[in-house]
């Protein structure tokens, strides 16, 4: 009996001393540099909403906040080297819907698990795609589009930003919504997908706003319709895919920050106010609005629900689709 109790006061004093060193530790966080890895290549709307993020971060924190491009397999490379990276908050994560909520019914074996690998930060916002036509494309609405598919089945392309992309998967679930057959052409990524659209090689696409709307506001394109449930403030004229009749129907990509399962609380606690106050700075606000994202901050719990929810919308997506990667 004594020996019982000599062990459990033991193991009491040792949780005590791992909390008191966990508390001592995140007081003094950050100590050194911050690796912020945005899972695709420089250039994208990731790279703009990351890069935004870091840079504030960096002042609030008092220690440079630097990203770290690590694309490959439809983000889900540097996905994965985030979720075996230790977890001592100097290791972050640009999560997207991409990643934390296609990748995993996608990909046979992404490498890890968006609930279970991840300790959410916060949500940083959302942003919808476009679907964009060339001027040349006989349909001027979504209507129109949907009654051209449907008199020539297999006919109609539509390009993404590669096979498997949240691109690739929205135009999977605008086709089943609206009942038609297109036949998917994949790019290495969004801009030679639109490079091709503006020169008539495919007549459609679905493509992030802030790539798109330079070119449907010097009438190079004709956007038909935003793929969230309300319209975008870079193309207010635009309706959404539910205005243009396709009853429910949700698009909309989320950004937020991840840090690897067992982060201490504490520095996700400090992270997650870093991540809020740099949303609620008037440059963010700019560079953010700029990109056509819809900020929404929120708490660490806040961001697990959204992934979540998510994961289980996008992969009933996916399975439906019937795409899959290797």
């Amino acid at each position: 009996m004594a020996t019982r109790k000599v062990l459990a006061c033991a193991a009491t004093a040792m949780i005590a001393l791992a909390a008191a060193f966990t508390g001592a530790y995140a007081q003094n966080y950050p100590a050194r540099a911050i690796t912020l890895v945005i899972p695709f290549a420089p250039g994208g709307s990731t790279s703009i909403v990351g890069r935004a993020i870091a840079d504030k971060m960096s002042e609030l924190l008092g220690e440079k906040v630097v990203v770290d491009n690590r694309p490959g397999a439809g983000g889900t490379v540097g996905t994965k080297a985030v979720a075996k990276s230790d977890p001592d908050g100097y290791t972050l994560l640009l999560g997207y819907t991409g990643t934390l909520a296609i990748g995993p019914s996608l990909y046979k074996n992404p490498g890890y698990d968006p609930r279970k690998d991840f300790a959410p930060i916060g949500m940083i916002g959302n942003a919808p795609n476009s679907l964009v036509v060339h001027p040349s494309f006989p349909a001027k609405s979504v209507a129109e589009l949907i009654a051209y598919a449907k008199t020539n089945p297999d006919k109609v392309n539509f390009g993404s930003a590669g096979a498997g992309t949240a691109s690739h998967i929205t135009g999977e679930y605008f086709a089943r919504a609206a009942g038609i057959r297109l036949v998917h052409i994949p790019y290495k990524g969004t801009g030679p997908a639109l490079t091709d659209l503006l020169g008539g090689h495919i007549p459609m696409a679905f493509a992030p706003i802030p790539a798109s709307h330079a070119n449907v506001a010097a009438g190079k394109l004709r956007a038909l319709a935003v793929t969230s449930t309300t319209r975008s403030s870079l193309l207010p004229e635009v309706p959404t895919m539910m205005e243009a009749g396709l009853a429910a129907f949700d698009a909309s990509l989320y950004y937020g920050l991840v840090a690897p399962a067992g982060t201490p609380r504490p520095i996700v606690d400090r992270l997650n106010k870093a991540l809020r106050d740099a949303l609620a700075s008037e440059e963010v606000k700019k560079q953010l609005g700029n990109d056509g994202t819809e900020i929404t901050p929120g708490t660490p719990e806040d961001y697990a629900l959204s992934i979540d929810k998510d994961e289980r919308k996008w992969s009933h997506l996916v399975k439906a689709s019937g795409v899959e990667q290797e």
